[in-house]
């Protein structure tokens, strides 16, 4: 047991040894437990450098190591879930080293990726994909005519969403050789919830059951006649409280649960699962934060950590934007008995600790189950409540289909508060929130909004509340600018943009978290400045303006390019008849590997240097044409 993040790299003597799982597999069953102490060692030292997930990877060193130990990697395919769980896999395939310089930029992904290593067979960043994927690899094997394994590992909550259970139904008809490894540790982010999680938890804390089952053993095997009765009564209770009724119910041979940190205990159990054809279900206990006591203490609160440093004084910067949206969402709740709170399991990510406090009976947490959470908040609209869905901008996606269907196309009064918007740094590609404005504002019905600071993000959620119909709201990461938002409820007018700026030839129309570092820009250049905060409904007046007073106009968005706010803007200009020169900038039509938010910027042009140099040589051009 570890309790302090080392410092200095640890001596890690046998794990040194091994490069990849061929390495691991030439070691002894005996030697494996200390590979599991100098794998977690390493495991702490490594984080503590970079920062990154924590938690859940010391959860499953045991289990990563008896994974690759018993099947043959990379030709058996193991699939990771949640992927934040795969840094112990990364350190055993070829990646130790290269370890420090995950999450940073041009290093290693925070999560599986299959371009970075032979060994990550399907990437992932969210959640419940695996067991899709692994059997969609069974299958492959099967119509390859080969006789490689397949192995889905799933848990940290993932098991509570629907299209684990999609997926979970299709193997046991097909019956493809496929292993579904249930990673059980209580934990998500968050705590998990559901009927599944709680159902597990009473199956494995059942003392009460287990009691009552040896004191009748006593009394009842002096009765013959009543102690055959009795038998036949407990297999039929086994069968109704044992979770092996679900999973073989569903067509797969369950084996469980086992201790997920009893390295020979799962070796063996995996040498038996080998051997057998058809779907498999391995359900194995283990503890977030395992070996490190205060990861074990507060497994929410070390589910991440940031590298270690040395202590600076404190800066002076206002509120993370979720503090924003946890603050409103407490006061808005307080003057409106109708606001109901909905988060897909992220309770702490979204700043919604105070309000599930305060509010329990009107907070909802439905695990990782965006699509539920959108169709939830239809059903609750349609009775005259008024629910908020705070989820990140990734996650949306996920429940694209239930926002258009079930709200937007039924008019209904949701407000969603979109987190994560934008580049969010360090977790990549699976995690920016680059695409929320293109497939949200061709949305019928929906109003659009992006805050420029704290105190617009607190205006602009009170807006949607207040507008009658689906609205959204999507802000970035981090803090702002540092704006302090005040506790009124001020109600924007709707679809109208704000001057900031008057300047000449050239006029920003920014959208959103860029528009401090366009404020400077515009400073340089002489610039005109508008704060346009609606996407959807645009202030076409604004357009038409801008497209009067000045030579060329910029439109800056943190979102791709294609079908953003700057191509509502392109649109807008065509309907109104306007011919007027147009710079769109946002981002690529490629997706952003991870780095710091300030490198990616630059790396995509939207930093203050990015946006000079872009408009300059617009203008050059311009120039040159007359």
């Amino acid at each position: 047991m570890f309790d302090e993040i080392p410092s200095s790299r640890p001596q890690t003597p046998l794990l040194d040894q091994i490069q990849t799982p061929e390495d691991l597999r030439r070691l002894s069953v005996q030697q494996l437990p200390q590979v599991a102490h100098e794998l977690r060692a390493y495991l702490l030292y490594s984080v503590g450098q970079t920062g990154g997930h924590f938690g859940a990877g010391l959860g499953v060193i045991e289990l990563t190591i008896a994974l690759h130990y018993v099947y043959q990697t990379p030709e058996d395919r193991l699939v990771w879930d949640v992927g934040h769980q795969a840094y112990p896999h990364k350190i055993l395939t070829e990646r130790r080293e290269a370890m420090l310089s995950i999450r940073q930029y041009q290093g290693l992904a925070a999560f599986p990726k299959r371009a970075e290593s032979i060994y990550d067979t399907f990437g992932v960043g969210h959640s419940s994909t695996s067991i899709s994927a692994a059997l969609g690899m069974a299958i492959a094997a099967q119509h390859q005519g080969q006789q490689r394994k397949s192995i889905a590992v799933i848990g940290d909550g993932a098991l509570t969403a629907g299209m684990a259970f999609e997926a979970l139904s299709h193997a046991g008809h097909v019956r493809a050789d496929l292993l579904v490894v249930l990673n059980d540790n209580e934990m998500s982010i968050s705590e998990n919830v559901g009927g599944l999680a709680t159902y597990l938890a009473k199956v494995l804390a059942s003392r009460t059951y287990a009691r009552v089952r040896e004191n009748s053993k006593k009394v009842l095997s002096k009765l013959p006649m009543a102690w055959e009765l009795a038998k036949r009564t407990e297999e039929h209770m086994k069968g109704m409280v044992s979770p092996s009724t679900l999973f073989e119910e569903m067509g797969f041979h369950y084996i469980g649960p086992i201790d997920g940190h009893d390295l020979p205990a799962l070796i063996k159990a995996l040498e038996t699962i080998k051997e057998l054809s058809g779907p498999q279900f391995l359900h194995v206990i283990t503890r977030k934060g395992r070996g490190f006591a205060p990861a074990e203490a507060d497994p929410i609160g070390y589910h991440a950590i940031t590298k270690l440093e040395k202590p600076k004084s404190p800066s002076k910067t206002g509120p993370k934007y979720s503090q924003v949206f946890g603050q409103w969402i407490c006061d808005m709740a307080a003057q409106d008995a109708r606001l109901i709170g909905i988060t897909p399991a992220m309770r702490e990510g979204s700043d919604l600790i105070r309000f599930s406090q305060e509010y329990p009976e009107r907070y909802f947490d439905v695990a990782i189950a965006e699509q539920h959470a959108v169709t939830l908040a239809a059903g609750m609209a349609c009775e005259g409540l008024k629910p908020v869905v705070a989820i990140y901008s990734t996650f949306l996606q996920r429940a694209y289909d239930q926002l258009v269907h079930d709200v937007a196309v039924q008019n209904l009064d949701v407000l969603f508060a979109i987190d994560r918007a934008g580049l969010v740094g360090e977790d990549g590609p699976t995690h920016h929130g680059a695409l929320d404005l293109s497939f949200l504002r061709c949305v019928p019905e929906l109003i659009l909004m992006a805050p420029a600071d704290e105190q617009e993000c607190r205006d602009m959620l009170t807006t949607g509340y207040l507008y009658a119909g689906p609205a959204a709201v999507r802000y970035p990461r981090g803090t702002g600018p540092g704006c302090l938002p005040n506790n009124t409820f001020n109600q924007l007018p709707l679809g109208k943009a704000q001057k900031r700026r008057s300047g000449t030839r050239v006029a920003l129309l920014v959208f959103g978290s860029p528009l401090t570092t366009c404020a400077e820009v515009a400073d340089q250049l002489n610039a005109s400045l508008y704060n346009m905060r609606f996407i959807k409904p645009l202030d076409k007046e604004a357009l038409q303006e801008a497209a009067a007073m000045h030579s060329l106009l910029v439109t800056v968005e943190e979102n791709a390019l294609a079908g953003g706010a700057g191509s509502a803007v392109n649109e807008a200009l065509a309907e109104l008849g306007i011919d007027c020169p147009v710079l769109n900038l946002g981002l690529p039509d490629r997706f952003i590997d991870q780095g710091s938010t300030a490198e990616l910027l630059a790396e995509v042009g939207l930093d203050s240097q990015g946006i000079q140099a872009a408009i300059s040589q617009r203008l050059a051009t311009l120039e040159t044409r007359t």
